[in-house]
């Protein structure tokens, strides 16, 4: 049976695509274990050592949370708050791809990241200036220099309903860490101390932009406005993201 028929035969969607990049990433004895490993499940990503977004090849491990074409909604909505001089930080970072995305596409921007698992921030570190990758809890993770400052803040903080993880594929459901996915009983939990903690980081008349799904949308916007935000949701329907986007006032 050929690479792409054994593909398929374990449910690769897109075998075609992922045999010619598993052909590319090796040969002989160290392709043929490349290709069970995909066979036994896990992620392509993974085994290939990077994801694709937005043109970038980000560089992940195994075990750290795969970056979705979805994310990009984030750099969308963060690119015309970017320039020269800005500050952004992403929290729950992950391999910090919207990160590098924004530092790609808007050049002179100050970008930083912020991890909580220590796997993540190794890659992360391999992809940013070790510098700007910093580990910890949210807003601890933060050097003081940065409060009051932060121009665009964005996260993709894990919104999945607990009770609902059972039901999502078993490529990130067994290879992505749980801290990544679980979003608590009503998939809020993690934006609520996002959204709480951001205007003490936040620069007058700047951004917070937190992907979320159509669902749960009208909740982030609301927990925005709460926090004194003026806020509105934005989807994009070619890559099926969706943000909500918080802009801080400015006070004069």
């Amino acid at each position: 049976m050929n690479l792409v028929a054994r593909l398929r035969a374990a449910g690769c969607v897109y075998a075609e695509e992922e045999a010619a990049l598993l052909v590319e990433a090796a040969s002989g004895d160290e392709l043929e274990r490349l290709v069970r490993r995909r066979i036994a499940g896990e992620p392509l990503e993974a085994i290939l050592g990077w994801a694709a977004f937005r043109g970038l090849r980000i560089a992940v491990a195994p075990g750290v949370f795969v970056p979705r074409a979805r994310t990009g909604v984030l750099v969308d909505q963060a690119l015309p708050f970017a320039g020269p001089g800005v500050v952004a930080v992403e929290l729950c970072a992950g391999a910090a791809a919207v990160a590098a995305a924004l530092l790609a596409e808007a050049p002179g921007t100050e970008v930083h990241a912020a991890e909580l698992d220590p796997v993540a921030v190794r890659v992360a570190r391999g992809t940013l200036p070790p510098d700007r990758v910093h580990e910890g809890d949210l807003y601890e993770a933060l050097p003081a220099r940065l409060r009051g400052r932060v121009g665009i803040l964005l996260a993709n903080a894990p919104y999945v309903p607990t009770a609902e993880l059972a039901h999502m594929p078993a490529e990130a459901r067994e290879h992505e860490p749980a801290v990544a996915l679980d979003g608590g009983a009503d998939g809020l939990d993690v934006q609520r101390r996002v959204i709480a903690g951001a205007s003490a980081w936040l620069a007058p008349g700047s951004v917070l932009i937190v992907e979320t799904s159509v669902r749960q949308a009208p909740a982030t916007v609301a927990l925005m406005v709460e926090a004194g935000l003026r806020a509105h949701s934005a989807h994009d329907d070619e890559l099926d993201g969706t943000a909500a986007v918080g802009v801080l006032e400015r006070r004069d």
